[in-house]
């Protein structure tokens, strides 16, 4: 069925040669000379388009435009002009047209316009498909050869652009395969982690990883300026990008890296080790009334403000120039908003801020939530809705014409699971679905990755026995007794604590004002 456009413009039957040239084209083109005819054809047939003249006698195009989108809100709007002048184009813009023409016209503009407004999302579906079906062998050849951490943070960001991609994409079949092959990238990612992430805590090949970060990355930033540090909890690199466009329109992006989120990919250990710039085990040593190992009662991320104060001590930074905030809910965010004033003199100041990881808690606990986020896509998309209408993005503003420079990043991301492997242990066992620590488990040991001396990797043992199992890929721990409760009560859900391209390949970016 071809695309139905209305051309409006009272010079109309000079234009015969361009309807004839559309019409060829596969378009179906009505012409009128003036205004008030096309309104009444809006109201009794549908059109895709409508080629407007900006300067026509009566009625003009511009004053046309609101009367034509009180007909019919859909209608995209192409002004066709012979004004340069800025204020008509802004005038034009600004009424929400969808593009505009300047004359002369030629027939290939016409198309061009009607392609790109029309038919872009067909267009950008088939070369997306193609591009894919192109790089699909050249993936999974890749993979046979990373080697290194670098390796496969570059492995999954490519990964993560395709799956952006498809976001646009409505033919899921080939989301589906590309689904399979980041599956196929955590089973070889978990075995990679096994053989390397000892090697990185006890020597010098090592990415930037969780208790290394803020020496590393922010500490040379707050030398040179005062810095907003703005931790979200659980963003994972495909969220970063979607709401990225967010930040930059007051930023423009100085560098964006990756790190590596330390073992369990758990705030409780990967936040307070930012904080702290240490592992867990080195803070419970130094700091063991302020540790909770996950047997114990109390609030496990309670002291990171008094984790940061002593690391910024260790490292030559002036602790009382620094304000900590944590964001818990959008009351305290709107708060902080309207008393940023109260805070932009301090050299450093944190935001903690929670949403994300409630929100991918809600998708366990909340059925509404549940059905809202049914898979990645549609958790990127709720992640970009709620950040484009937060409060923080109103702080960001505030934050920028404040001259602070910005520092985004996470402390782990988070994975879609859907496999229950079972795993058996006794009532000092940890609760967390990724990773258990206990003195007595029984698993699986090709779902997880066992850690029977956790001081090796400098985590803190509950007891003389202890260890630690970690989960792989899109796995989730399930305990026999209620066996199927628990499976259909956890699985496809969004966790964290072990081991994935998602929870441990997580971004920094690092923006300066515009």
């Amino acid at each position: 069925m071809s695309e139905k456009i209305l051309w409006i413009d009272d010079e109309i039957d000079l234009l015969k040669p361009h309807i004839v040239f559309l019409e060829k084209k596969g378009y179906h083109v009505t012409p009128v000379n003036n205004v008030n005819e096309a309104l009444e054809l809006i109201d009794s047939e549908k059109f895709a388009l409508t080629l407007i003249d900006e300067n026509m006698p009566g009625i003009s195009g511009l004053e046309a435009i609101p009367m034509i989108k009180e007909k019919d809100s859909s209608l995209k709007i192409v002004m066709v002009t012979k004004s340069e002048e800025e204020h008509i184009m802004e005038e034009a813009i600004g009424s929400q047209i969808a593009d505009y023409i300047l004359k002369p016209v030629n027939p290939n503009q016409i198309l061009l316009s009607l392609k790109k407004n029309l038919q872009q999302d067909n267009l950008v579906e088939q070369k997306t498909i193609l591009q894919y079906q192109q790089e699909f062998r050249n993936l999974s050849m890749e993979l046979s050869y990373l080697r290194t951490y670098q390796d496969w943070a570059e492995y999954y960001k490519k990964i993560v652009n395709w799956e952006l991609k498809f976001d646009k994409v409505a033919d899921n079949e080939f989301a589906d395969l590309l689904q399979s092959q980041k599956e196929e990238a955590n089973i070889q990612f978990a075995k990679f982690i096994e053989n390397n992430y000892e090697d990185w805590l006890n020597g010098n090949d090592k990415p930037l990883m969780s208790h290394t970060l803020f020496r590393d990355k922010v500490k040379p930033e707050v030398d040179k300026d005062k810095v907003l540090l703005l931790m979200v909890d659980n963003l994972r690199y495909d969220q970063w990008k979607v709401i990225e466009p967010l930040f930059t329109k007051y930023y423009n992006k100085v560098s964006e890296d990756y790190y590596y989120s330390i073992l369990p990919t758990a705030t409780q250990y990967a936040r307070n080790s930012f904080f702290a710039g240490m592992l867990p085990s080195e803070i419970e040593k130094r700091f063991p009334d302020k540790w909770f190992n996950d047997n114990e009662e109390g609030n496990k991320n309670e002291y990171e403000r008094d984790f940061l104060e002593d690391q910024m001590k260790r490292i030559g930074l002036n602790s009382k120039s620094m304000k900590y905030l944590k964001v818990l809910n959008a009351d305290f965010e709107k708060k902080i908003y309207e008393d940023f004033n109260q805070h932009k003199n301090n050299d450093l100041l944190v935001i903690v801020y929670n949403f994300i990881d409630i929100l991918s808690h809600a998708k366990t606990d909340n059925h509404i939530v549940d059905q809202l986020i049914r898979d990645d896509k549609t958790f990127r998309s709720l992640t970009s809705n709620w950040f484009e209408n937060s409060s923080l993005i109103k702080i960001i503003k505030l934050a920028a014409e404040s001259g602070y420079k910005l520092v985004i990043t996470t402390d782990h991301g988070t994975v879609y699971v859907k496999k229950p492997s079972r795993v058996v242990g006794d009532r000092e066992t940890s609760t967390n679905i990724r990773y258990k620590t206990g003195k007595s488990l029984t698993y699986d040991d090709k779902d997880v990755w066992a850690v029977t001396n956790p001081e090796k990797i400098f985590l803190p043992k509950g007891n003389l026995s202890s260890k630690y199992i970690f989960a792989k890929n899109n796995i989730f721990l399930a305990y026999p007794k209620n066996y199927n409760h628990f499976v259909n009560y956890y699985k496809e859900t969004y966790q964290h604590g072990g081991i994935s391209l998602e929870e441990c390949i997580i971004p920094i970016s690092i923006l300066e004002p515009k």
